[in-house]
C-alpha cells in the first residue's frame, strides 16, 4: 500500500491555518510533511523574515480537530506578525527575540481558548549567514541535530504555550556546519505503537542516523514511511508530521 503523504493543510472552513510556505535556503534545504489525513491540532509554518533569517514552528494544540481548529489560525497569525515585528531589525538577538515570540504566543493560545489550553511547540530561528539555529522547545518532542555521527538532542527549555500567563520561558542555540541536519516529529511519530510496542524517539535517532539523505524532503518522507511500516498500517491514532532541515556537505 502506498505512502499517502499531504504537504499542505486539510482542515474545516473557515479560519484555517494559512499553507505554509517552505522557504529556500543558501547552501541546504528545508521540509516538512503531514501522512494523510489531519486528526488534531498538529501544524507546522515558517517565515522569512530577512534575507539571512528564517523562522520555523512546529505546534501540537491538544484535542481533537474540532477542539484545536479555534486556536491554531489565531496562533499563526500571531507567529507571523510576532516574527516579522521582533526579528526584522538588523540587531535583533535571536535568542532573546524568540523568548518574547513564545510570551506573544502563550498569550495567543490563552486568548483563543479564553483560558488554560495546552500547546508544545518548538520554535527556531536560522541564521543563514553563520548557520546557528535559535530555539525555544515548549515542552515538545525533542529536536534531533546530528552532526557527523552524533545526534544531539534538543530538549524542553519552556513550558508549553497555553498553561501559565507568567511562565518564563528560557532559549537555547545550536552552531551547525556544512552536512549538519535537523529533524523535529510530532508526538504522532514517537507514540506510533505495534502491538504494544512503541515506535519512539530511539527508533526515530536510529532512522536519522543510518539515512544521509541530501533533501529535507526525502528525510521526511523516508520517516513517515518507517512509522507505517512499523505499525503494519496507516497511522491513524494522531497527527504524524516530520520537519527537517538539511544542510549540504559542500556548500554551492
Amino acid at each position: 500500500m502506498a505512502t499517502v503523504l499531504n504537504d499542505g493543510v486539510d482542515l474545516l472552513p473557515g479560519k484555517d491555518p494559512l499553507p505554509a510556505s517552505i522557504p529556500k535556503i543558501r547552501d541546504g534545504h528545508m521540509a516538512a510533511v503531514y501522512y494523510g489525513q489531519r486528526r488534531s491540532g498538529d501544524f507546522y509554518d515558517f517565515v522569512r523574515v530577512t534575507r539571512d533569517r528564517v523562522l520555523l514552528a512546529m505546534f501540537d494544540v491538544a484535542g481533537g480537530l474540532q477542539q484545536a481548529h479555534a486556536i491554531m489560525f489565531p496562533l499563526q497569525q500571531a507567529f507571523r506578525s510576532g516574527g516579522e515585528l521582533l526579528f526584522s531589525s538588523p540587531a535583533t538577538n535571536e535568542p532573546e527575540s524568540l523568548l518574547d515570540l513564545w510570551l506573544r504566543l502563550n498569550k495567543a493560545v490563552m486568548n483563543a481558548a479564553d483560558g488554560v489550553h495546552s500547546c508544545p511547540a518548538f520554535l527556531g530561528c536560522y541564521n543563514e549567514d553563520v548557520r546557528t539555529l535559535s530555539y525555544v522547545n515548549a515542552g515538545h518532542t525533542p529536536a534531533l541535530c546530528r552532526a557527523g555521527e552524533n545526534i544531539r538532542e534538543l530538549g524542553a527549555t519552556a513550558l508549553p504555550l497555553g498553561l501559565f500567563s507568567h511562565s518564563i520561558p528560557d532559549s537555547s542555540l545550536v552552531v551547525l556546519a556544512p552536512g549538519n541536519a535537523l529533524l523535529l516529529v510530532s508526538k504522532g511519530v514517537v507514540e506510533a505503537r505495534r502491538r504494544g510496542d512503541e515506535f519512539g524517539i530511539e527508533r526515530t535517532q536510529q532512522y536519522f542516523n543510518e539515512t544521509r539523505f541530501e533533501s529535507a524532503h526525502e528525510t521526511c518522507v523516508g520517516l513517515l514511511a518507517r512509522v507505517r511500516q512499523f505499525m503494519g498500517t496507516a497511522p491513524t491514532h494522531n497527527d504524524v508530521t516530520a520537519l527537517s532541515m538539511n544542510l549540504l556537505a559542500q556548500p554551492e
